[in-house]
């Protein structure tokens, strides 16, 4: 099985590495990174950079017009430009329509990855992957969505034009 990664100029890292340590553990898989041009891609702090060997043969799944119709989601902040590109937004942190496959935010990535191990390689296989990853969510704060997070914070976030998508 090949899986492609698209990695993007300030990507954050736990959004790749989460996922590809979940996903480069089904049996027989192979993981590339992809992006525009092939070569190192940095992270949003600027330190980190990992490497694309293989070129898009489209831009972003829904700029393609691949989601049109489909429910889809992503992180919280960017959820409403889905419905520019004709997708059906939700704020469900992985959703699967049809054969596309979307995760919300930075550590959602983590429960996609295992959701589509357990899918492909079975429940068991998942289980130990994630036991050996050791993923056991126990955050310290309950605010990782905006629904629980406090409103200043959520409405500071969505007015600052540094983490604006539009």
């Amino acid at each position: 099985m090949q899986i492609a990664m698209v990695l993007y100029d300030r990507f954050t890292a736990l959004d790749i590495i989460g996922p590809y340590e979940v996903l480069s553990r089904i049996p027989d898989a192979r993981v590339d990174f992809v992006a525009e041009r092939t070569g190192p891609v940095r992270a949003d702090t600027g330190f980190l950079a990992v490497t694309a060997d293989k070129t898009l043969g489209s831009l972003v799944l829904a700029a393609a017009g691949l989601l049109e119709g489909h429910r889809a989601t992503s992180h919280w902040v960017a959820l409403d430009l889905l419905k520019q590109f004709g997708a059906e937004p939700t704020g469900e942190r992985v959703v699967f329509d049809g054969k596309y496959v979307t995760a919300a935010g930075v550590s959602a990535g983590i429960d996609m990855g295992l959701t589509l191990v357990g899918r492909i390689a079975g429940d068991e296989h998942a289980q130990a992957v994630q036991l050996l990853t050791e993923y056991d969510p126990q955050p310290p704060y309950d605010a990782g969505s905006p629904e629980k997070a406090p409103a200043h914070l959520v409405e500071e976030f969505r007015t600052d034009s540094r983490f604006s998508l539009a």
